[in-house]
């Protein structure tokens, strides 16, 4: 069945996301928070405190009723950005309101694009997230639409960074990293990743999305989250379970530009395009 062309503009009904402390706990250790570092964001007897990625969570539900809404074939979807704005920070414990839309559908020939909007309210009804996200549909192109518009191409500054850190992603991390709620099979079953291409379970572009947010708490707000405004970033090159993440920043007037690749493939980022926008 071809892409839907008419779901343009389309609007999912309101969904209701509840979580709790336990919710931001499991995040926080699937985004890789370790107890001698990162306590506050693992212990509710110190709140917990919420690391401010875990806005993506509450997304889920309303992204994956998009994707049906467009009707791209799954097997050929592939994550290719995500930005997140988060305009107030979130308790460790609420009831949202998530709206998302089909903000667009591009025609790459070969490819086709999609770009979602997914906002959440509070329970005062003030917008609380805002998100896009773009998905590469790699079997779905040739539909007759327009080209995708231009975006901004962020490269690293020619010079030393601000702040560097490394992390070994742990081997059972993408199993962990999906009882957040994104079960694609891509990150678990090796059958299933060998169907589209990888020799083992990829980790979730949104665990290397959380990691790199991690740093950007950690190293760019003086570990205070509620600094933290905004990230942006483009998928570029799968990571692995067992990787070393490096994850480089540069303090470029009001925004932090990222770059994060792994140790085992240097030259390959992994997330580009990438940038923080601190309050």
């Amino acid at each position: 069945m071809p892409i839907d062309t008419q779901s343009i503009g389309y609007e999912n009904p309101p969904i209701e996301f509840n979580y709790t402390w336990r919710d931001t706990v499991v995040y926080a250790l699937g985004v890789g928070a370790s107890a001698d570092e990162e306590l506050d964001y693992l212990y509710e007897g110190r709140g917990p405190r919420v690391l401010p990625t875990f806005c993506t969570i509450p997304t889920f539900a309303a992204f994956d009723a998009l994707v049906d809404r467009i009707a791209c074939d799954r097997r050929g979807m592939v994550h290719h950005s995500q930005q997140v704005d988060v305009i107030k920070p979130l308790r460790p414990n609420g009831r949202l309101r998530v709206m998302g839309k089909v903000a667009g559908l591009y025609d790459l020939k070969r490819f086709a694009m999609s770009v979602f909007s997914i906002d959440a309210y509070d329970e005062d009804d003030e917008l609380i997230i805002q998100g896009e996200v773009t998905l590469l549909l790699r079997n779905d192109g040739g539909f007759g639409g327009e080209r995708p518009p231009k975006t901004e191409r962020v490269k690293p500054p020619d010079r030393d960074p601000d702040f560097e850190t490394r992390e070994q992603v742990g081997s059972t991390q993408a199993l962990l990293y999906r009882l957040s709620g994104d079960y694609n099979p891509l990150h678990a079953d090796p059958e299933f990743a060998a169907q589209v291409g990888f020799d083992r379970p990829i980790l979730h572009g949104l665990c290397t999305y959380g990691y790199a947010g991690r740093a950007v708490v950690r190293d760019a707000c003086g570990g205070d989250p509620d600094k933290f405004g905004r990230l942006r970033g483009q998928f570029s090159n799968p990571v692995f379970p067992g990787d070393t993440l490096i994850i480089r920043g540069w303090n470029e007037g009001e925004r932090v530009v990222l770059g994060v690749t792994t140790e085992e493939r240097p030259d390959k980022p992994c997330l580009s395009n990438a940038y923080a926008v601190l309050r």
